[in-house]
């Protein structure tokens, strides 16, 4: 019996021994979970039931030269409900959304579609409904009475959820009255491929959509805040497990100077004004003003313009269907930057050049006839009138087409004419290419247009891109227009340029020397040409950020320069360049526009008359002054303006002006 319970007992304290064991084992395994092993199951754990939530920062300025605003923030009164008032309660929530509209005497349908989430079934269609994270308050109304608004959180009661907030919104001031709405740009919202939260962008995100709030949009966005809620099943929010601050975008210092990009905006509207008082359509153009000494830019201008608030709180269909119908002239395009035209005489320095390059003497003098043959095409001066023997700089003053079509010509066949291969040097080419057109400036806005600069190995790579659309018209012609002769004129040329479109004719040759053809530049590529001749032959960037701003400590940080080169111009060719240029204004064509200008403002510069087919000529005036110690660049350009003596000069005085006054 003993020996039997001796036995028992033994066995018992060993399964309790076992058991104890096993707890200990199990408490300290639990033990190291929590103490130390927890980094692996923690995100697991809160994954299940926590949101991270980004908190906008406020967005940094944009300013100009002096610190002025052009770009700014105001804020506005924002009510909001929460979402767990609505979620499960529709027939409530709608009783108190009816009852905030009435007193802040707001339609109640609009507030009532913002209590949808955009894509939920039944959800109104944006941006009527709330495209942003359920796990924020919905905003119901924005930009409303204050006063109306903080009544509401003074009857919590009749309000459940409902409260007040005062958001950022961004607006632009127009200093001096300047728009700058192109190079300024605009804010939108971000789309869904765009949402990236490691990088500070929610779906329900501002980012630059034009102008310097795209180009700098990481910098003046800043870093988001990050608020990590807890939720319940449904996903609405039941508590805040930790929040960090946002930290607010820099401010960017701009080159742009409020005084100059109002009286450029200003000259070009009043200027293409009265060009239409002349039965001239004057329906677009741009003004550039750049420092050729840095390249940094004062103004750019362009017309159609616009009022940029309209982007302010969301911009409405209608107002957008305005800015980007072509009926209206697509006011949102910029005709300094992003749109290139034949510059027509303006090219003329780099023209001279040129000649000079293919081995003409600077101080030879050449004939100016009324007309000329090249190709069995007959090419005419303007107003075919001829001159005799002149100098270059007698050439370039008056503007005499048939010089540069004949030292064109000659160096076409001295490369080889029709029969040269594709990469032979062309030194009209070369020359207009090593002041930079025929790419983009490299200057720091989105959609900068990079112009053309024909030759022969662009127009052997465009001819097989297009060969089998151009052949395709040389069987079927142009029925669809209806005059005859231009139908028959352009089936003729689809037929030639079928079989050997891909040779670079003497009509393209001779039409480059002149800035007509195919050959293509924005303002902003001849402000930075004429730039060179000003400086002494320096191609430059040019820039429209100078520093970015810490808006706490006012720390600045220089926005770096671009790269710079050396133009394909000697010493000498460019101080002809700079007599020649001046007498354009003092005793060549441009002499009646300028008359009367101060005479410590010597203005040095070149017209230009662009001839476009079917519509009238564009206007072009690039210059800078004053010529004897060059401040400033200003090139203006008017599409359907006239000659380039009239409209584009008369907003070139204009600008100069307000230059000048600048004191």
């Amino acid at each position: 019996m003993t020996a039997r319970g001796g036995t028992h007992q033994g066995r018992f304290l060993a399964v309790v021994l076992a058991v104890s064991l096993a707890f200990v084992v199990l408490v300290g395994r639990l033990g190291q979970v929590q103490l130390v092993g927890n980094e692996d199951f923690t995100p697991a754990a809160t994954a299940l039931d926590t949101r991270t939530l980004l908190v906008p920062a406020l967005r940094g300025r944009i300013l100009d030269r002096e610190g002025t605003p052009l770009a700014d923030n105001v804020a506005r009164t924002v009510v909001t409900i929460e979402r767990r008032e609505i979620v499960g309660r529709a027939d409530r929530a709608e009783s108190v959304v009816r009852d905030v509209a009435l007193v802040l005497g707001l339609e109640a349908d609009a507030l009532l579609a913002r209590t949808w989430l955009c894509g939920e079934e039944g959800a109104p269609a944006a941006p009527a409904c709330w495209a942003g994270s359920p796990q924020v308050p919905v905003p119901l109304a924005e930009d409303v009475d204050a006063s109306r608004a903080l009544s509401l959180v003074e009857q919590p009661d009749r309000f459940p959820g409902v409260a007040v907030d005062s958001r950022p919104v961004r607006v632009y001031p127009r200093p001096h009255g300047a728009s700058a709405a192109q190079v300024l740009g605009y804010l939108g919202p971000v789309r869904e491929e765009e949402v990236d939260p490691d990088e500070g962008i929610g779906a329900d995100a501002l980012v630059g959509r034009a102008g310097l709030e795209q180009q700098y949009d990481a910098v003046l966005r800043g870093t988001p805040g990050r608020t990590v809620v807890a939720v319940d099943p449904r996903g609405l929010v039941t508590g805040v497990v930790s929040r960090s601050e946002p930290v607010p975008g820099r401010d960017l210092l701009t080159t742009l100077d409020a005084r100059v990009q109002a009286g450029a905006e200003r000259a070009l509207a009043e200027q293409m004004a009265a060009a239409r008082k002349e039965d001239l359509p004057a329906d677009s153009g741009g003004v550039v003003v750049l420092d050729p000494a840095s390249g940094a830019v004062a103004a750019l201008a362009s017309a159609p313009a616009y009022d940029p608030n309209v982007w302010t709180g969301g911009i409405s269909e209608e107002d957008y269907g305005r800015l980007t119908d072509p009926a209206s002239g697509t006011p949102l395009l910029s005709r300094a930057v992003g749109v290139a035209q034949a510059p027509a005489s303006t090219i003329k320095p780099a023209s001279v050049a040129a000649t000079v390059l293919a081995g003409n003497p600077l101080d030879g003098t050449y004939d100016c006839p009324a007309r000329v043959t090249i190709g069995g095409r007959v090419f005419n001066n303007y107003q075919s009138r001829g001159h005799g023997r002149i100098s270059l700089r007698r050439a370039l003053e008056i503007s005499c087409d048939t010089v540069f079509y004949r030292t064109a010509y000659d160096a076409w066949r001295a490369q080889g004419g029709i029969t040269a291969e594709p990469d032979a040097s062309d030194p009209f080419a070369e020359i207009a290419k090593g002041f930079g057109l025929g790419r983009r400036t490299g200057i720091d806005l989105p959609d900068e247009a990079p112009g053309l600069v024909p030759d022969r190995t662009w127009k052997k790579e465009r001819w097989e891109a297009t060969r089998s659309t151009t052949c395709a018209r040389a069987r079927s012609g142009y029925p669809e227009v209806k005059d005859r002769t231009r139908a028959a004129y352009l089936r003729e040329v689809a037929e030639e340029n079928c079989v050997d479109g891909w040779q670079f004719r003497p009509g393209d040759a001779v039409n480059v020397a002149i800035g007509q053809g195919d050959l293509t530049a924005t303002p902003l590529q001849m402000a930075v040409l004429y730039a060179a001749i000003a400086n002494g032959g320096t191609v430059l960037t040019p820039r429209v950020g100078s520093a970015l701003v810490d808006p706490a400590t006012g720390e600045r940080a220089p926005v770096p320069p671009g790269p710079e080169h050396e133009a394909p111009v000697s010493a000498e060719v460019d101080a002809y360049l700079k007599h020649a240029l001046r007498a354009v204004v003092a005793t060549g064509p441009a002499r009646s526009a300028f008359a009367g200008t101060p005479s410590d403002w010597p203005i040095a510069g070149k017209t230009g008359t662009g001839q476009v087919v079917g519509k009238r000529d564009t206007s072009w005036f690039v210059s800078y002054a004053p010529a004897d110690r060059p401040t400033w660049v200003v090139a203006s350009v008017v599409s359907q303006g006239g000659t380039g003596g009239s409209t584009a000069a008369g907003v070139t005085r204009m600008v100069h002006e307000t230059l000048r006054n600048l004191g």
